[in-house]
């Protein structure tokens, strides 16, 4: 038996990993221009970048972002698999959550640098203000920044008023 540990001890969570392709737009990018978006428009940090042998393409990158990792690598399907990045599917069915100080700060940098807004920022009946964006790589991102504490009951009853109507229109 080995004495290595199988779980790392700084990764016992969750770490989502994102394929990345073209821009949303359709113009080139890649996992290298996707580690400066997210660089730029939310802070991560990158600690770990492994190009792929012979290749100008990324095979695995690692970044800090708060308190958690993302991982990131660009598509490749020519080596026997099938495209996986956004574009290719014509759209992610995963949503990465995030908590900031500053849920309109953080959704309008990331506008300015070209996301997409699929929900403008907005005060919420759980008691965070809530909005979403969709990045340049076609990954969506809700972020929020929780601005009030509400009890099980505040939240079932605000929920009830909310969907009593049925879905919204359009």
């Amino acid at each position: 038996m080995s004495d290595v540990n199988p779980i790392p001890p700084d990764r016992p969570f969750v770490v989502p990993y994102l394929t990345i392709g073209a821009r949303t737009d359709g113009s080139p990018g890649g996992a290298a221009d996707a580690i400066e978006w997210y660089t730029e428009a939310f802070g991560a940090q990158e600690t770990n970048r492994q190009m792929a042998p012979g290749s100008d393409k990324l095979m695995h990158a690692e970044l800090v972002l708060g308190d958690g990792l993302l991982f990131l690598a660009d598509d490749f399907p020519e080596w026997g698999g099938e495209a996986s990045a956004p574009a290719a599917l014509s759209g992610s069915t995963v949503t990465l959550h995030r908590y900031v100080a500053d849920c309109d700060a953080t959704i309008n940098k990331a506008v300015a640098m070209g996301a997409e807004v699929l929900m403008p920022p907005e005060d919420m009946f759980w008691g965070d203000r809530f909005g979403s964006v969709r990045d340049p790589f076609g990954h969506k991102w809700s972020i929020a920044t929780h601005v009030r504490d509400v009890t099980p009951e505040e939240m079932e009853a605000a929920a009830a008023a909310m969907f009593a109507d049925g879905p919204p229109e359009g």
